[in-house]
């Protein structure tokens, strides 16, 4: 039986050389998901400047022009790589939400208090 964590349960009911070519391509799976969690930091490292950029700015935290079009690239490219563009979708939209949120925490930070009588009015997010 495999120590392996890579086994999980199934060590304890496959053939050892099955269980070897499951151990390979296991720990390559285990190193595309390091690997796309590292890209998603780097993404969100760079969204956040964006938010920065957008509060400095007074933009607002979303952009549905943009993010419309990004959800059309991006399943364009699933369905190019063979992966189900539905779910390209749905996976995008997930990072949009999470950049959103991103993006409005960082402009309530940014944003004046109302105790200060200086503070320009920002009209726009009276919206």
């Amino acid at each position: 039986m495999s120590t392996d964590p890579r086994a999980g349960d199934a060590a304890k009911y496959v053939d050892p050389d099955l269980m070897a070519e499951l151990l390979a391509m296991r720990s390559s799976i285990d190193n595309i998901d390091a690997a796309l969690v590292h890209l998603l930091a780097e993404r969100f490292k760079a969204t956040q400047r964006v938010g920065v950029l957008k509060a400095k700015h007074k933009l607002p935290p979303a952009d549905p022009g943009r993010e419309k079009a990004q959800i059309v690239r991006l399943k364009r490219l699933a369905a190019d790589a063979h992966l189900d563009p539905e779910f390209a979708e749905k996976f995008l939209n997930f990072i949009i939400e999470e950049v959103i949120r991103h993006h409005q925490a960082i402009s309530e930070t940014a944003a004046p208090t109302p105790t200060d009588p200086d503070a320009p009015f920002d009209w726009a997010s009276q919206k």
